[in-house]
């Protein structure tokens, strides 16, 4: 078998994204579906986001991070779906070289920053529970906001490094992504260097995010990383691209539309928040406490 050709990277102008269906027939419906989950996610997440910085009895460290993980989520959506939606609709399939690493480091960040916060949720929710009398000093403004600038950093930290790595990789003149968003394991097929150091930044980030929140949000941990670990931790040869692509949709559409149901809208507090914030034209306000 002769040798694929290869291009370098700085060369590489743009890849094309396949999307979840090449059948003409379907884009509309696929259009229709996948945009009203994603009004349906930015809504929800949103409105839980103003329930929460306009009521001041929610002002608390809980709800604190639950509006930061609605922002994540928010975010982790708007990386991948509007881009999708677009090619949809002017039936291009491409993106730029450079705009699928900045999307891989967006959903690196936001999807690594939804497993801190739903951490320090469950830490929150431990100590409000087993150590009452010591919350207010172990769960104080300051401490919150230093958990969140951590969240940050070890988010950010592997996201570049991870995104610098790929910057290395030399690519075939095949560009064909199976898929609807630049899945690092997809683009690492089309490699034509040598990948080890990727491959094992994907398998020990997967497994990070796979055990690294707790048992207190279980709905969501075994949807989220029930999916996630079937796509980065099972070996590629037990599963095709058409079922990443399924599990991707669950743990990257599903779960952020679900989240605000699951985590929010069902809660009494924030209920009577949202009928206040449109019953008497409440000004918003960004701070939290």
């Amino acid at each position: 078998m002769g040798t694929p050709s290869r291009v370098n990277q700085t060369a590489v102008s743009d890849f094309l994204l396949l999307g979840l269906s090449e059948q003409p027939e379907e884009q509309s419906l696929l259009f229709g579906v996948f945009l009203g989950m994603y009004l349906l996610t930015m809504t929800g997440n949103l409105l839980t986001v103003l329930a929460i910085s306009s009521d001041p009895h929610l002002h608390t460290p809980m709800y604190f991070f639950l509006a930061n993980l609605s922002l994540t989520d928010a975010c982790f959506t708007s990386a991948s779906i509007p881009k999708m939606l677009a090619n949809i609709h002017t039936q291009s399939r491409t993106i730029s070289y450079s705009g699928c690493l900045a999307q891989l480091y967006f959903l690196l960040v936001f999807g690594g920053l939804d497993n801190f916060l739903l951490a320090v949720m469950a830490y929150d929710r431990y100590v409000a529970i087993c150590q009452p009398l010591h919350y207010s000093t172990a769960m104080s403004p300051p401490l919150c906001a230093l958990m969140l600038v951590m969240c940050w950093v070890l988010t950010n930290c592997p996201a570049l490094m991870h995104t610098l790595l790929l910057t290395r990789v030399a690519f075939c003149t095949h560009k064909a992504i199976p898929h609807f968003y630049c899945d690092p394991s997809a683009l690492l097929k089309l490699a034509c260097s040598d990948t080890r150091i990727n491959e094992l930044m994907i398998i020990t980030m997967g497994r990070w995010k796979a055990f690294s929140t707790c048992g207190s949000h279980l709905t969501v941990v075994l949807l989220f990383y029930g999916s996630l670990m079937g796509v980065y931790l099972l070996p590629p040869s037990t599963h095709s691209a058409e079922t990443q692509s399924r599990a991707a949709i669950l743990y990257m559409v599903i779960i952020p539309m679900l989240n605000p149901f699951i985590y929010s809208l069902r809660n009494r507090d924030l209920k009577e928040a949202l009928g206040k914030l449109f019953g008497n034209g409440k000004t918003f306000l960004l701070p939290f406490w």
